[in-house]
């Protein structure tokens, strides 16, 4: 299986499982599939459900990569401590492998950074990120933390790459990771992608997590289908021929959620 190796020597699966949206018996399923890094979060609502699969699993605790993340009402240095007991109590763990702030608040970004540098330093999280960071986000945070977050979470698929911030973090030495890799789907029908299904005998899904791994960027994809997860890991064994991946980096935009930072969010 493919890796990513972070900054920090932690090595992690190249394609992890989304879980927003999910049920313990798709969570099961994952594992069976061959799944050993799970994304939630507290605003997931699915971080019991990590546990409990883990738990039916009878494997142990450190054969998986578990990241969660901080909601926008829990950021501040107190409120951060509290929000993150809860997490390790619904995960029925003493430690998180990546903790992230979900959305920036620049009121509250450094006190809460502040609060999980310590957590840091306690051994209870051994990787820090930051979800929906835009560079000018994230600068902020570089130029003041003692421990740099070594992931980044953006949406992320084919119409709508994020260039800049692609670059901005691959400079720094931070891993991206793709939430809504087929845009939930929205990209699949485009001609370019269904073309390059045809062509290399997959799936449109495939050609896009195939594409993010190509660009260096861990997909966060999920599903309800046994057949499909495993369909989706063996995206990692895909080749796009170069001239195919600049296709897709060319291609218009389309797919956006209508979720930005700092803006209302668009219904689309």
């Amino acid at each position: 299986m493919k890796t990513f190796t972070l900054k920090n020597g932690l090595v992690i699966p190249a394609i992890g499982f989304g879980t927003y949206k999910v049920n313990v018996e798709s969570v099961c399923m994952a594992i069976e599939a061959g799944y050993r890094y799970f994304d939630t979060a507290s605003f997931y609502g699915t971080e019991c459900m990590i546990s409990e699969a883990i738990s039916r699993s009878g494997m142990k605790r450190e054969d998986f990569i578990i990241a969660s993340k901080l909601w926008k009402t829990d950021m501040g240095y107190e409120n951060t401590l509290k929000a993150f007991n809860l997490t390790l109590e619904n995960l029925r763990t003493d430690y998180v492998d990546v903790f992230m702030i979900h959305w920036p608040n620049r009121e509250l970004n450094l006190e809460t950074w502040s609060a999980m540098e310590e957590l840091y330093s306690q051994g209870k999280i051994r990787v820090l990120g930051l979800s929906n960071f835009l560079p000018y986000h994230a600068e902020e945070i570089l130029n003041h933390c003692k421990i740099k977050p070594l992931i980044a979470q953006l949406e992320f698929h084919p119409g709508h790459t994020q260039t800049f911030a692609l670059n901005y973090y691959r400079e720094k030495g931070i891993l991206l990771q793709a939430w809504s890799p087929t845009a939930r789907g929205r990209v699949l029908d485009d001609v370019l992608i269904r073309e390059l299904s045809e062509k290399y005998h997959v799936s449109q899904v495939q050609i896009c997590l195939s594409f993010c791994l190509h660009e260096n960027v861990m997909p966060l994809p999920k599903s309800s289908s046994l057949e499909r997860m495993k369909e989706n890991l063996a995206s990692m064994e895909i080749e796009i021929e170069p001239e195919d991946i600049m296709r897709i980096e060319n291609m218009p935009p389309m797919g956006w959620g209508g979720e930005h930072p700092d803006r209302e969010r668009i219904k689309i």
